[in-house]
């Protein structure tokens, strides 16, 4: 089983590696820069050398690594200013995971502001294919919303869409986040809910173009459409439904990430470790 946390960068970009392994991950996402500017500082030779080497040394394969979009970016904004800076954005993002060997970088799709749907999607798949046009292997995961008031993508009808009009096919997959699934009106409670939903998933989008999940329960109630994150087996979701989804994905060797909160009641290390018991 692959599974993991996102884990912090503090000090250098190779301490990703030591943060993951001192929680016994065997699979991580990390942010690559800070995810709250847009400013961001060159990756020298030795962060990427030693990110490399130490991952080499570790047992986590190179395929259950993931790096996620910073905060600021909206791909789907009517606003030019914002909009030229994300792409910008991802198409940075895009080279730095290149540069460090991590196959797979996941970004939010972003809010159209009150300007439509149809409107805020082509923006989207304008700035999408863009960055496809880096040349490297990294995939672009879409992840999944939880259907924010002007977001895109949290109907799996719309997110079949969107991905369909991207190309090359090749340079896009799919991030399938539990706790935004679950907001967005989609049970994942129980066995049956799971099997069900998950059919629904690889009818209108495929199986195929999933490569990594985040696992969260959900501090929202089923079609809250609220985006918050809850401890495993404590929020909406639950222990049996969130052991489904983890058995689910294990058995189609899809890696796990939890981006679960860190308080008084649990940590990264006590949320892995409870996923590991469900599964």
């Amino acid at each position: 089983m692959q599974i993991g946390c996102h884990v912090s960068i503090s000090g250098s970009i190779d301490k990703a590696v030591d943060n993951a392994m001192m929680i016994d991950c065997s699979a991580f996402q990390i942010f690559t820069r800070s995810p709250r500017s847009w400013h961001v500082k060159d990756l020298s030779d030795n962060d990427v050398k030693s990110f490399k080497q130490k991952l080499d040394d570790s047992k986590i394969d190179r395929f259950a690594t993931v790096a996620h979009m910073p905060y600021l970016p909206n791909l789907a904004t009517p606003n030019h200013d914002v909009y030229s800076k994300s792409v910008n954005t991802l198409m940075k993002e895009v080279e730095r995971c290149g540069k460090l060997g991590i196959p797979f970088l996941v970004t939010h799709l972003g809010s159209h502001l009150g300007t439509g749907e149809e409107n805020g999607i082509k923006r989207l798949v304008k700035g999408l294919e863009k960055a496809a046009e880096v040349k490297n292997d990294v995939m672009i995961l879409l992840e999944n919303t939880a259907g924010q008031k002007n977001s895109v993508g949290s109907d799996f009808d719309q997110l079949a869409s969107i991905f369909s009009q991207l190309k090359p096919t090749k340079r896009f997959g799919i991030c399938f986040d539990t706790c935004h699934t679950f907001s967005a009106g989609y049970d994942l409670r129980t066995d049956n809910a799971v099997k069900d939903t998950m059919e629904k998933f690889d009818e209108v989008v495929s199986l195929e173009h999933l490569k990594i999940l985040h696992l969260n329960d959900s501090k929202g109630t089923l079609g809250s459409n609220i985006d918050r994150h809850y401890h495993i087996g404590l929020g909406g979701i639950g222990e049996k439904g969130l052991s489904a989804v983890i058995k689910f994905m294990n058995k189609k060797k899809i890696p796990m990430i939890l981006e679960t909160p860190i308080d008084d009641i649990r940590g990264d290390f006590e949320n892995v470790k409870k996923a590991k018991e469900l599964a």
